[in-house]
């Protein structure tokens, strides 16, 4: 019988030294929360049923002008641009790069941002691949695009990539055993003791996923949020086309891209959302000052750690 209360101590113990745990790999654990928005974690428990949906348009003339120019000394097409804009946007609104974990709220450590493509263009049997890009503060434009475009290289050749390998192998475990193994991983993240070279790899641990339809000739849709990982932001993007736009009480006729967002509302208010989509917009309305990277004595070379993007305020 003393073996038998000594083994629920035991269990009763590590119990609550693993909810006790607040510490992560990937975030700092947000003391001081109120508690309005510390019950959403519990009355709200999924992302899919705590999702807000945003759409806005933006004026791509000057964005379409640059990529001309900057496309004759490097590789760069939108979806580099989003993802870049994107990138100022968390720096430079922090609430935007919170996470809910096991009805917690923290802040990500750093910047990351995963976004689709196709590995082979415009091919309907290609399959997709998640590309996760880790926002460097001493990294460009132009560093952003020239790293991207070597993954892709990469991911679009015959060359079997360590994700190929990792699904390759789990996929092949029988129905309940990969069910279990999932589980686990599920169990793991929720007790903040899931390996950090785990959450480094998974692209569902990202601060926002983006898919670029554009690239494929489509419209945005309204994205659902992954339950799985921790990524609270789905941003969509349609292909640019003209669009009537009132400017000055007149009507014109501008180049518009056309994005989608899915926004987590437990990491903030809409305050907080309107001000991170309108640092992302501002960004991509404003390639030569954000972007950069064209002058051949690279005088006009920004890093991300030096860029600050304009509230709607502020403007």
């Amino acid at each position: 019988m003393t073996a038998v209360y000594a083994s629920l101590g035991a269990v009763l113990l590590l119990w609550v030294v693993l909810n006790m745990k607040k510490n992560r790999s990937d975030g700092e654990y947000i003391k001081r929360v109120h508690p309005f928005r510390t019950m959403l974690g519990y009355i709200m428990p999924t992302r899919n049923e705590s999702v807000v949906y945003f759409d806005d348009y933006i004026n791509v003339e000057s964005l379409l002008d640059y990529l001309k120019q900057a496309r004759e000394k490097f590789p760069c097409d939108v979806t580099h641009c989003l993802v870049a804009a994107t990138g100022f946007a968390l720096r430079d609104n922090p609430k935007m790069n919170q996470f809910l974990s096991g009805h917690r709220l923290y802040q990500r450590k750093d910047e990351w941002v995963t976004f689709s493509a196709k590995r082979q263009k415009l091919n309907k049997k290609a399959k997709l691949t998640a590309v996760k890009y880790k926002i460097d503060p001493e990294h460009s434009f132009r560093d952003l695009c020239e790293w991207v475009h070597a993954k892709l290289n990469v991911v679009r050749s015959d060359k079997v990539t360590r994700e190929d390998k990792e699904l390759g192998f789990f996929t092949k475990w029988p129905r309940p055993l990969l069910k279990f193994g999932v589980g686990v991983v599920r169990w793991l993240d929720y007790h903040n003791i899931l390996m950090p070279s785990f959450i480094e790899h998974d692209g569902f641990y990202t601060s926002v996923f983006i898919a670029n339809l554009g690239s494929l000739g489509m419209q945005p849709g309204y994205h659902h949020l992954y339950e799985w990982g921790n990524c609270p932001l789905f941003m969509m993007a349609g292909k640019i086309e003209d669009r009537p736009m009132v400017e000055d009480g007149k009507v014109v006729v501008r180049k518009m891209l056309h994005v989608r967002w899915s926004y987590d509302e437990r990491i903030d208010d809409g305050l907080g959302a309107r001000f991170g989509m309108a640092s992302m917009k501002h960004a991509m309305e404003h390639p030569f000052e954000y972007f950069g990277c064209l002058a051949d004595d690279g005088s006009d070379r920004v890093a991300f750690a030096k860029m600050t993007t304009a509230h709607p305020d502020e403007e």
